[in-house]
C-alpha cells in the first residue's frame, strides 16, 4: 500500500491505503471521527477525541487534496470534500445495515 498525504483545511493527515480514493475516504473518517458517536468500546469521551486531534478539531475544506509526495503540492489530485463525504456515509449506512442483519441472524 501507498502512503498518501491528505489535507483539507486544518486537518493534515498522512495514511496508507491502495488509492487516493481510498485515501481520502479515510481522512474523512478520522476527521469525523470526531464529532459523529462511533461505536467506541469503551465510549470515548468527545474532549479525549478533540484531545487526539493536534490543534483541536480538525475542520475540512471545500476540496480535498491528495499526494504521495507530501503536503502542499502543486501535483496533489484535489476531490470535492462533499462527495467523499457522501461515499463515506453511504459505507457508514451500508456496514450499519451488515451489523444489524448479522445480529438478526444470530
Amino acid at each position: 500500500m501507498a502512503k498518501y498525504y491528505v489535507q483539507s483545511g486544518t486537518m493534515r493527515t498522512v495514511v496508507q491505503a491502495e488509492s487516493s480514493r481510498k485515501a481520502a475516504l479515510w481522512a474523512v473518517h478520522q476527521a469525523m471521527q470526531q464529532v459523529l458517536p462511533m461505536d467506541d468500546d469503551p465510549p470515548v469521551s468527545v474532549e479525549l477525541k478533540t484531545e487526539n486531534v493536534s490543534d483541536g478539531v480538525a475542520v475540512l475544506s471545500q476540496r480535498l487534496r491528495i499526494s504521495e509526495r507530501g503536503f502542499d503540492r502543486e501535483d496533489s489530485t484535489s476531490m470535492p470534500t462533499m462527495g467523499v463525504v457522501t461515499e463515506w456515509n453511504e459505507l457508514v449506512v451500508t456496514l450499519d445495515r451488515l451489523e444489524k442483519m448479522l445480529y438478526h441472524a444470530k
